[in-house]
């Protein structure tokens, strides 16, 4: 009897020893994932940072562009402007010329 129990107790060490291996591996394999996922969170939130970054980029030339666009019609009234007073002046010349 006790011999039988003790074969018993030696098969159910066995088996116990098979999982042991199984759950080792299984425990490795997550390890493993687990850094890859540590690492592919690392490249997000480096391209999530990257994202902000040209973001701001882009809404800094948005803004310039805008001032740009603002300083090109000041410059074109201006240039209007300038027009009308040249033509004024040439009416101005052209009526001394007469008057000579």
């Amino acid at each position: 009897m006790e011999k039988e129990i003790l074969d018993l107790l030696k098969q159910m060490n066995k088996k116990l020893d098979a999982h042991t291996l199984k759950l080792d591996t299984h425990t490795q394999m997550l390890d493993t994932h687990t850094q890859m996922l540590d690492e592919h969170t690392q490249i997000l939130r480096a391209l999530e940072h990257l994202a902000q970054v040209n973001k701001s980029e882009h809404d800094r030339m948005f803004n310039d562009i805008a001032h740009l666009k603002g300083e090109t019609e000041a410059m074109r009234k201006d240039l209007a402007t300038v027009e009308i007073v040249t033509a004024r002046n040439m009416e101005n010349i052209a009526h001394l010329k007469l008057i000579k």
